[in-house]
């Protein structure tokens, strides 16, 4: 990754706790601000075309009501009035 020199000017309390935890973490404090840039650059960013999701038909058209109690029951907690 090509990185490029900029210089940012921060709030001071930002700064304090950038530094903690840098220093909690083990790592520079350019790093934690590096990842910061990204995800603000990873936020603004736009993308060129949809991501292609694509959809389905179940058939079933009560699906979407009972999904909670499938997820439930798929998991072994059973529906919310059964008993094990």
């Amino acid at each position: 990754m090509t990185m490029k020199r900029t210089m940012v000017y921060a709030d001071a309390e930002d700064m304090t706790v950038i530094k903690e935890a840098a220093t909690e973490r083990g790592i520079s404090e350019a790093e934690i601000i590096r990842e910061a840039l990204h995800l603000a650059a990873l936020r603004y960013r736009r993308r060129g075309k949809p991501l292609g999701l694509r959809r389905f038909d179940s058939g079933d058209p009560t699906l979407a009501d009972r999904a909670d109690s499938i997820v439930r029951e798929s998991m072994g907690r059973g529906s919310a009035g059964d008993e094990d």
